[in-house]
């Protein structure tokens, strides 16, 4: 197949075309164009995605689980996905907290830019407020309240309610477990049947790809800038430092953490496993959601890396909703930035209380473009930091939320394969590759 009739070429083709467009839209004052005639094409691409992301993963976490066969093998694997994913996790944090006391970006921010871009975010700054403190006043046991819905129909009604989601598919698949199999084996049938039917699906939707990912990249500099091309340059002046230290930790992350697990419990070519996931990676990155993301996850696992379809339709619906690796050291790296900015100190105590907040948060939040920017607010509370110190770093979350979608998604992707690896059941061609390196 030519190089050109690829799909992740044409991804990374659509992202360059998108941001040479955007920053001649800006250039020129195009940003209502952009928005009225560009950017309802990667609207439609991410409700496309969106559309199938409920259905995809009430199925595929019921046929994974009940192909697992046993409850004593659910828990077995279960236990090791979670406990990976709440490893890596603390890992990223610490990595974040490491990068930005060294780094020190929040004492290279002029006074009369961090002032402007307080004036600037104020309004955004009320409204993440707002949210935070509701999600603060909630009682210590609430998340599990809310993880357990009281409709099921409400539940898949909503992809922010994708915990309960997975709750409803882990509780109906144990319970087909239970039951003799000539009764379950009609419901795993249907339930097989539409993990296929959205797989077809998500094969559809990737042709447009392309034209998805050159709309959001487009509206998504326009956004920033605003019609002036200047105030991209004066923003990654003022928060450029903050952005690599961000960026930075992500790629520790992504080329140090994930590699590291790769070759220890898996024993797999780590050119197999980035190239087998490029398009996920590009998917991630341009529509900052690895909810959405999710069917190209699990396209990418079963048929580049050789993922068994048992052990992908688990543990990468799972980790698209608990898993958030990335959003988890951004969240660390902006707390310090903006406690520096503002000239508060932060003990040790207090970056542990970061630390473990931000473990807990990220469990929590929901796999949707900048969720993690309402965490944020509450972990700044938490170590006495003003939450209003959040209009520092608005002006670049978005393009930030798309790196640190990518890192949750490649982490997704490693922990799915380490557990394949583990379980036995990394099949053609990863296999086929390990046993000839």
């Amino acid at each position: 197949m030519p190089w050109y009739r690829k799909l992740h070429w044409q991804i990374l083709i659509g992202l360059l075309l998108g941001l040479l467009f955007g920053l001649l839209a800006a250039a020129q004052g195009w940003s209502g164009f952009v928005t009225r005639w560009i950017a309802p094409f990667g609207t439609i691409f991410i409700n496309l995605l969106k559309l199938i992301a409920v259905p995809l993963v009430l199925a595929s976490l019921i046929v994974g689980v009940t192909s697992l066969f046993d409850l004593k093998r659910l828990s077995r694997i279960g236990g090791k996905t979670i406990a990976i994913y709440i490893a890596t996790t603390a890992v990223a944090i610490t990595i974040g907290l490491g990068i930005v006391n060294v780094l020190r970006p929040g004492h290279a921010v002029p006074p009369e830019m961090r002032a402007r871009l307080q004036q600037a975010y104020e309004a955004d700054v009320e409204a993440r407020t707002e949210l935070a403190e509701q999600a603060r006043q909630r009682g210590p046991l609430q998340v599990l309240v809310d993880i357990v819905p009281e409709n099921v129909f409400s539940a898949a009604s909503n992809n922010r309610n994708m915990l309960q989601v997975v709750f409803i598919a882990l509780f109906a698949g144990i319970g087909l477990l239970m039951i003799p199999t000539e009764k379950a084996q009609p419901v795993i049938a249907f339930f097989d049947g539409i993990n296929a039917l959205v797989i077809r699906l998500v094969e559809l939707i990737m042709r447009i790809a392309p034209i998805g990912v050159f709309a959001l990249l487009a509206d998504t500099i326009t956004s920033i800038a605003r019609d002036n091309l200047q105030q991209v340059f004066e923003l990654l002046a003022a928060l450029g430092y903050y952005s690599l230290a961000v960026v930075l930790g992500l790629l520790i992350q992504m080329l140090g953490t994930y590699p590291l697990l790769l070759k220890v419990l898996a024993g797999v070519p780590l050119k197999t496993f980035f190239a087998g996931i490029v398009p996920a990676q590009l998917v991630a990155f341009s529509t900052s959601s690895s909810g959405a993301t999710l069917p190209v996850t699990m396209e990418c696992a079963e048929k580049n890396l050789g993922v068994s379809e048992e052990v992908s339709s688990f543990v990468l619906p799972l980790g698209a909703t608990i898993n958030m690796d990335g959003t988890a050291l951004y969240q660390a790296v902006a707390a310090v930035f903006i406690a520096q900015t503002l000239g508060l100190g932060l003990d040790l105590s207090a970056q542990l209380t970061i630390l473990l907040t931000a473990v807990l948060a990220s469990i929590g939040t929901a796999a949707v473009p900048s969720a993690g920017i309402v965490m944020l607010v509450i972990i700044l509370e938490s170590v006495g930091v003003p939450s209003a110190g959040i209009a520092l770093i608005l002006g670049v979350d978005r393009v930030l939320d798309m790196c640190r979608t990518v890192t949750n998604v490649t982490g997704d992707l490693t922990v799915a394969t380490v557990v394949a690896a583990t379980e036995g059941q990394l099949v053609m061609p990863v296999a086929e590759t390990r046993s000839a390196s």
